[in-house]
């Protein structure tokens, strides 16, 4: 059952599960009869050794044994052989005993030991609580830059393999909106409000939302907190239905990060399919293309969405429904790639995990260039050569809370016709992610400022630290618990 140096094989683990639990009970049985192991042992015709090793859990009792075990203390067979333990003390020693057995006490060297009678109830809750927080803290060290890097290629990915498109989630949305009568085109802030009376909420909006938060659920009352300021581009119906989407999908506390960015990703498209539903916009959009006039444009202003709420559905729809590959790309003000997604063989510069996110956009890219221009009311096209053919890309500049933000979605040249904007004068030529293009300077400029500057860089706090930790990366929850306690009906 133990190795050479201690440690519990996996095979036995399980076993040794069940055993434990016989064994406490045993123990607890014969302690509350005043019986001492010697007195046991003679009852039954057994050395004390071998019941020690029974009630310790480190021999599996064969079932005559248990028979007299069970005669002895006045109990029948099925009484020993009960899943949960009698008492506080039991539990809690079985509780150790299975820590003891996983990887957290292998990983540091440590070997299992005999639970001594002696040991106070309070030492054994503080090992616990000692190993919970350490199997915490190794889950939060988890959540490294590195591996949120290797999540975000997972993601885009399996993204990538499904046309971004998920038929599950689609249903979801069709279910809700059916069930509240929606006629289709937009969702207005009363549909939103009666999705959230579906779903058993009230809604209520507080001036003292914690500022790590878009909304707070108080699930034991039924009611949705969200901010009674709203900024000038939100959209009151996002914040209510991004909350409500995780009830929907039944999301739960998430393990890893790998597994919060997907509750992300999952809610942040159910919204959109709420938004924008797919029974209703595909005829729409179909209808675009046999007249060559599809516009991101045009599908915002349709469902009074914002620009990237707009990009982002028209990526979830145009392989599935239009059979046109498409990408995607979210790029900061400073060049840096915060959001991509693409299934039309278009080349993104990478890291060497293949991440997209967190890499300088090509100056000479679309959501590059659009910076540039003076003219922010209508979107930017540009046809952009690059080592991998020819691409056309609209962009917009959005404002955000961080600065500003350009969002593009683009196509292959030979999908350009379905578009409006195809008839662009404006020429890029882009080899970003196969030579040096615009990552080196030009070379009169580094022979005169190479060796004669030296610039003082703006580190992002997250480039130095790792992701925000906790069960909700980046959520304070005693704020929110604080929050709930404030504001939850007497």
């Amino acid at each position: 059952m133990y190795d050479r140096i201690g440690h519990m094989s996996t095979a036995a683990a399980s076993e040794t599960l069940d055993t434990l639990t016989i064994g406490r009970r045993i123990r607890a049985l014969r302690t509350a009869r005043g019986l001492t192991l010697d007195d046991l042992a003679g009852t039954v015709g057994r050395a004390p050794s071998q019941l020690s090793m029974i009630e310790t859990g480190k021999r599996e009792p064969k079932l005559s044994q248990l028979q007299a075990i069970a005669r002895a203390l006045g109990v029948s067979i099925d009484a020993l052989l009960e899943n949960e333990p009698l008492d506080e003390r039991s539990a809690i020693e079985v509780a150790l005993e299975r820590a003891m057995s996983g990887q957290t006490f292998a990983s540091l060297g440590i070997p299992p030991f005999r639970i001594a009678k002696s040991v106070p109830t309070e030492a054994l809750r503080a090992m616990l609580a000692l190993h919970g927080e350490i199997d915490r803290l190794r889950d939060e060290r988890a959540a490294t830059p590195e591996e949120a890097r290797r999540a975000n290629v997972e993601l885009r990915d399996l993204m990538r393999r499904q046309d971004n498109h998920f038929e599950d989630l689609e249903q979801k949305a069709s279910e809700i909106l059916a069930a509240i009568a929606h006629p289709g085109g937009p969702l207005t802030q009363r549909a939103a409000s009666e999705i959230a009376a579906y779903l058993g909420f009230t809604l209520h909006y507080a001036s003292d939302l914690p500022q790590t938060t878009r909304s707070v659920a108080d699930l034991s009352n039924g009611r949705l907190y969200l901010s009674s300021q709203v900024s000038a581009k939100g959209d009151a119906r996002t914040a209510v239905l991004q909350a409500l989407s995780s009830r929907i999908l039944g999301h739960a506390e998430p393990r890893s990060y790998a597994e919060f960015l997907r509750q992300r990703v999952e809610t942040n498209y159910l919204t959109g399919a709420l938004l924008i539903p797919e029974a209703h916009v595909v005829p729409v959009l179909k209808d675009a293309k046999q007249r060559r006039a599809i516009s991101i444009e045009d599908l915002r202003d349709a469902y009074s969405v914002s620009y990237e709420t707009a990009a982002h559905r028209f990526t979830n729809l145009a392989t599935r429904h239009l059979d046109i590959p498409v990408h995607f790309l979210k790029v900061h003000e400073s060049g840096t790639i915060t959001k991509a997604y693409e299934n039309d063989d278009v080349n993104f510069p990478t890291d060497r995990l293949g991440a997209i996110e967190g890499q300088m956009c090509c100056r000479r890219w679309t959501s590059r260039v659009v910076f540039d221009e003076d003219d922010r009311f209508n979107p930017y096209y540009q046809y952009t050569d690059t080592g991998n053919g020819t691409y056309w890309c609209t962009a917009r500049v959005e404002a955000s809370s961080e600065g500003l933000h350009s969002v593009s979605v683009g196509v292959r040249f030979d999908d350009t016709r379905w578009f409006v904007g195809r008839d662009t004068p404006n020429r890029g030529i882009s080899t970003h992610s196969v030579e040096v293009c615009c990552r080196r300077a030009p070379a009169d400029l580094e022979a005169r400022w190479r060796d004669n500057s030296w610039p003082n860089v703006k580190t992002p706090r997250t480039l130095l630290a790792t992701l925000p930790t906790g069960a909700f990366p980046g959520v304070d929850t005693t704020d929110v618990y604080e929050f709930l306690e404030a504001h939850a009906p007497s």
